[in-house]
């Protein structure tokens, strides 16, 4: 190969390699939404707390020290455990 026509490979002696969709991103995206509808499903989105903030932990540790810390926390408790089902593993 000449030098003209040799690949630039980011490791020598390895092929460049590229793929290429004729399918821009919206398109493809819109692909799979549609596969997914076929399938029954339908697009969903949730938004949840960020369990791994800061202010998440504080806000959290502050509550589980209200409910510590309350007259009927005995009660709750028991009551809590009384309702509860123990989870068996499968």
């Amino acid at each position: 190969m000449s030098e003209r026509t040799q690949s630039k490979s980011p490791l020598p002696g390895t092929p460049l390699h590229v793929t290429m969709s004729d399918m821009g991103v919206n398109e493809r995206v819109g692909e799979y939404r549609r596969r997914m509808r076929e399938r029954g499903f339908r697009p969903m989105q949730v938004w949840v707390p960020d369990v791994r903030s800061a202010s998440f932990a504080g806000e959290a540790h502050r509550q589980a020290a209200l409910i510590a810390g309350a007259a009927s926390a005995t009660e709750d408790q028991a009551f809590i455990e009384a309702v509860s089902v123990e989870w068996e593993d499968e």
